[in-house]
């Protein structure tokens, strides 16, 4: 009895692992939407009631964590694991996109354990 491994074509691979980095990516963008984004868009000169509006999502933070978290667990196992790859026929993944995922990955990770520790950070940090 032989076992055939089925390789996985590369066009799943990539729409799984950038789907799983581009959701990462907004989940990170959407945990800075209610403290980090309205410091930042105030510092660039960005002014009006609707940035205080944003404060209003500090009550959604833990969801957006669990989709964020979510998605980057996954974007992780898609881009880290090991996969079976049939190179034969030059359908193999280019190391630069890899990279590129990798980056923007722990990117987001960093940017979503920056919201995290956001509250405990800016009262020393801006005197208060």
């Amino acid at each position: 009895m032989t076992t055939d491994i089925h390789p996985v074509t590369k066009r799943e691979t990539d729409l799984g692992a950038k789907a799983a980095t581009a959701g990462g990516i907004l989940g990170a963008l959407a945990m800075t939407s209610c403290c980090i984004l309205p410091l930042v868009l105030f510092s660039l000169g960005a002014t009006g009631a609707w940035i205080g509006q944003l404060g209003a999502l500090t009550q959604y933070k833990w969801i957006f964590f669990a989709f964020a978290g979510g998605a980057l667990g996954y974007g992780f196992w898609k881009v880290y694991r090991p996969t079976p790859q049939a190179c034969d026929d030059g359908s193999c993944d280019r190391p630069l996109q890899k990279r590129f995922m990798k980056r923007a990955l722990w990117s987001a990770t960093f940017v979503v354990a920056l919201s995290l520790a956001f509250p405990y950070l800016a009262p020393p940090l801006l005197g208060y």
